[in-house]
């Protein structure tokens, strides 16, 4: 459900309740605040406030019952008539606390916002008699008001309701509570409100859509900036650790911030509380003169807590772990991490780290090197966040050496808080980030970072590599669809749903983050050539097509042109070659004849250097008519140069060694921006679907025992959300096969009916194209013996249609569920054409999926064959797509084959497997991660 408005408003009163509608007009009872502390261990979550505070979010408790009654003893007259419509008295208010503290039910739901010891607000909802509806209620406390914990409440309580089967939230408000009317308008796109004899009934839908969704991520960003401008953007630091020693990371990290001028208070802490190089030094935290927003820690391991309980104290809102000996040491330092976590989170701290590299930021107005990296990089426009502290330094050394500039870059180490997903939401509104480059090695919640990146990617660059690729084979599951969704294919189709660019290795990120980052887009993929060099000309052509580039022949206009530019050159065709002893002038005239052409979306400029020319001068040449263009994709490889530049031109245009680097960048630019360019589709309406009868189906498989179904509860699954699958009978004996091929007509297929038998090709399991009685009794004893005694066989008609392919579901705990579509039959495992996507699926990615294939014309009538109904395909994949995201359970789902042809599709082969779910993150809900969520 969506929730209250992006500033953070909410208000103090939702419905009014039995309790509100008896409240009697006696004096609250007063509560000494020492009783207001609260447990914040359990089930809860943390969650972000639209100021960045941080509050634990988790059902109430019996043992919640003396916090919650000072909550409402200490509120105002004025706020309790807002809740309750009239001023309760004290059997009132006791009755309505202990309603809160019942045990949660399917009737009842309850949940708090606690913030460090202090209970800060409280929502609930008791179902009605109407069916799919519950009455809610929400108090918080007037200090809090503003700060969007009344939102949170409410985003939690709902997503608490809908897993018990309601459908929407009710209430009663005051006309005059005005913030509490702002929270409900702005909840959820199917909320509704109307005045109803002075009072204003309010509704809130509890599903969360698409626009939902968008409103709750732009919260979740705000929030998390605010969060996060403590660690980024800090008016004060201090580091912890920082003594006198050389060499000493402490002592070196506060020596960077102090030599990168930073523009705040600069403070050292050391056990003497010695001065540091002319740096203030203090024995504690505690000590410190004034306020620090950020503390940069490195000390050991077992003194982190202690340092995080003083930063508490103190009123740190950012910490800079660089200490190691934590997570990554065993199950002692784990333990360590997570008591780290727990106290930054009761303070209200973020952390970076720990066993981190440190944090950067160039912005003039900041100077903030707090890190011991060997050296700050120049600014720019580059933000990175990478897992690893020496794949970091790798960037930051690129950065300098060639380009381009960096804003900010976080170290994340061991990802206790902030992780990747925090640092998105950050980056997308900041004004001085204009590409992101991302070195992961884990994920925590792939699915929201898919649709967080997805929202980042669609107006700034994200270049990203995840390793682990060779581990792609270790999880191939039990079916071909488990097999195609391994970890390495599934994290390639989340970053191409999400536009995420994914080169290669680290120096094919650099080289493509130079282009990405400063420079204007390809406006398509035509590349054209042109250089002195006829070598690294066809080089550089060869590399294009590779990269998904097109170089192609000019127009006879343009080349007469050309020819007029440079008479004499060698070739003014596209690659055009010069000549080496091609002039400055000629260069930059055949250079702005091609720009002006508007028959190329991107320039490769190959420049070789020789004894008989000058490339400074001809860079020089070029530069203006590059600069006179600042729409034109441009990139140089120059050769043959003592000093090569990194750019030139006002617009510094990035300048490579070699071709195949340049046109693998311009390759990764211009796949980047035909996906920006390319709307995001919708979540179709399907017709058809039956979902309460595969709920059913799916439940009660799950009673009898997970695992693979038998086929006709898989059809029967499938057939309610309108995928069409062949009819098959089960039979047990040679005399009942043969009667049910009689009534099916012949030609007919048997098939094992065990449903543990995957691959039956390969085990005897199937036999095609047996035509009459006979073929059938004798094809009937080596079928069965494929399976397991008992299992029976399967008898359905054989059709044929031209195109075989497979497709099916696998369900990851973390990633959900992915849907794969591929050649199929026996050639599935050969030639390994396959496509993949997370659900859920638009109307556009079911497309997407088949045009993918290097398969793909075969399905659009390759060499005179009849075209396949491509619309029932993605109308299958849509209906997959519904299903996986209706039944997590279905753990794998294999259609193979899947016969295509002019008339539509059908699954004449089905294997579902089942398998309960467990706790999984909620994409939806806004939460802090715990350690190592990306």
């Amino acid at each position: 459900m969506t929730s209250a408005i992006v500033d953070g408003a909410d208000g103090t009163e939702s419905s009014r309740t039995a309790i509100g509608r008896e409240a009697q007009r006696w004096p609250a009872p007063s509560v000494p605040a020492a009783m207001t502390t609260v447990d914040a261990v359990g089930d809860g979550v943390d969650a972000l406030t639209a100021d960045g505070g941080i509050v634990t979010i988790r059902p109430v408790r019996p043992t919640d019952h003396r916090a919650l009654a000072a909550l409402y003893g200490t509120a105002s007259p004025d706020d309790l008539r807002l809740r309750f419509f009239a001023q309760p008295g004290s059997g009132a208010l006791a009755a309505e606390v202990d309603r809160l503290c019942l045990p949660e039910t399917e009737r009842h739901l309850a949940v708090l916002a606690i913030e460090g010891d202090d209970l800060v607000g409280v929502a609930s909802c008791e179902r009605t008699d109407e069916v799919g509806r519950a009455e809610f209620a929400l108090f918080v406390s007037s200090a809090q008001r503003g700060r969007g914990v009344g939102t949170l409440l409410l985003e939690h309580l709902a997503a608490r309701a809908r897993r018990c089967g309601i459908a929407e939230l009710v209430g009663e408000v005051l006309p005059g509570n005005s913030k509490m009317l702002r929270v409900a308008r702005d909840l959820g796109a199917h909320g509704w409100s109307r005045f109803n004899d002075g009072i204003v009934d309010v509704g809130l839908g509890v599903d969360v859509d698409e626009a939902t969704q968008l409103t709750i991520d732009g919260r979740d960003r705000i929030a998390e900036r605010a969060s996060l401008r403590a660690l980024l953007s800090p008016a004060s630091v201090a580091v912890v650790g920082a003594g006198r020693r050389p060499g000493g990371i402490g002592r070196e990290t506060l020596l960077a911030l102090r030599d990168y001028g930073f523009a705040g208070n600069l403070y050292a802490v050391n056990r003497t509380g010695s001065d540091v190089d002319d740096v203030a030094g203090y024995r504690s935290v505690k000590e410190l003169p004034g306020p620090v927003d950020l503390l940069v820690i490195a000390v050991p391991a077992d003194e982190v807590p202690g340092v995080l309980a003083d930063a508490g104290g103190a009123g740190v809102r950012g910490a800079v772990i660089l200490s190691s000996g934590l997570g990554e040491a065993g199950p002692d330092g784990v333990r360590r991490q997570q008591e780290v976590l727990r106290l930054a989170r009761a303070h209200g701290i973020r952390l970076v780290g720990p066993n981190c590299l440190g944090v950067i930021n160039t912005d003039p107005r900041v100077r903030l090197d707090a890190s011991f990296a060997p050296a700050p990089p120049p600014p720019g426009g580059l933000a990175v966040a990478s897992q690893s502290g020496a794949v970091g330094i790798a960037l930051l050394e690129n950065a300098i050496r060639t380009g381009p500039g960096i804003s900010t870059f976080v170290s994340l180490g061991n990802k206790a808080d902030v992780s990747g997903n925090d640092l998105i939401a950050y980056w997308y509104d900041d004004p001085a980030t204009t590409a992101v480059a991302l070195y992961l090695e884990s994920f925590g919640n792939p699915r929201k970072f898919a649709r967080t990146v997805r929202a980042l990617a669609r107006r700034k660059p994200v270049l990203a590599i995840k390793s682990g690729r060779s581990d792609a084979g270790q999880r191939a599951g039990a079916s071909h669809t488990a097999a195609a969704a391994a970890p390495a294919a599934t994290v390639d189709a989340l970053f191409a749903q999400a536009g995420v660019v994914r080169p290669a290795n680290l120096g094919d990120l650099m080289d493509a983050a130079r282009i990405l980052t400063d420079q204007p887009l390809p406006t398509g993929r035509r590349l054209a050539v042109i250089g002195n060099a006829g070598g690294l000309n066809v080089l550089a052509a060869d590399a294009a097509e590779t990269a998904g580039l097109t170089v192609a022949a000019l127009s006879p206009a343009t080349r007469l042109l050309l020819d007029q530019a440079a008479p004499g050159a060698a070739s003014l065709d596209n690659p055009i070659d010069l000549g080496a002893g091609a002039s400055p002038a000629a260069f930059a005239a055949v250079t702005a004849t091609v720009a002006d052409s508007g028959e190329a979306d991107a320039v490769l400029l190959v420049i070789i250097g020789t004894r008989a020319n000058r490339p400074d001068e001809i860079l020089s040449a070029l530069a203006p008519v590059v600069d006179a263009h600042p729409d034109l994709t441009v990139a140089v490889t120059l050769a043959g140069c003592p000093e090569t530049p990194a750019t030139f031109g006002v617009r510094e245009a990035p300048v490579y060694d070699v071709p195949e680097r340049a046109v693998r960048a311009l390759g990764h630019a211009a796949a980047y921006a035909h996906w920006r360019r390319q709307p995001l589709g919708r979540r179709p309406d399907l017709a058809g679907i039956d979902a309460a009868s595969a709920r059913a189906e799916v439940d009660q498989a799950l009673r009898e025992g997970a695992g693979w179904l038998p086929y006709s509860r898989t059809a029967g699954i499938l057939t309610a959300y309108g995928i069409p699958i062949l009819p098959a009978v089960t039979v047990v004996n040679a005399d009942a096969a043969v009667d049910a091929a009689d009534q099916a007509g012949y030609p007919v297929v048997l098939k094992s009916a065990d449903p543990d038998l995957v691959h039956k090709t390969d085990t005897g399991g199937v036999r095609t194209g047996l035509a009459d009685p006979a073929a059938v009794r004798a094809a009937f004893p080596a079928v069965a013996a494929a399976g397991r005694p008992g299992a029976g066989i399967l008898v359905q008609k054989q059709i044929d249609e031209p195109v075989e392919l497979y497709t099916g579901v696998v369900h990851d705990p973390l990633f959900g569920s992915v849907i794969v579509l591929g050649l199929g039959g026996v050639r599935t495992d050969l030639l390994d054409d396959r496509s993949l996507r997370l659900v859920p699926l638009t109307d556009l990615d079911a497309g997407r999926m088949w045009r993918d294939l290097r398969s793909a014309p075969l399905l659009t009538g390759f060499r005179g064959a009849p075209p396949v109904d491509t619309a029932a395909l993605e109308d299958l994949l849509l209906r997959l797509g519904r299903l996986a995201e209706d039944l997590p359970e279905i753990a794998e789902l294999d259609l193979n084959p899947v016969l295509a042809g002019p008339g539509g599709v059908i699954a004449v082969d089905a294997k579902l497997r089942l398998a309960p779910v467990g706790a999984e993150p909620d994409p939806t809900l806004r939460r802090l991660g715990a350690a190592d969520s990306c």
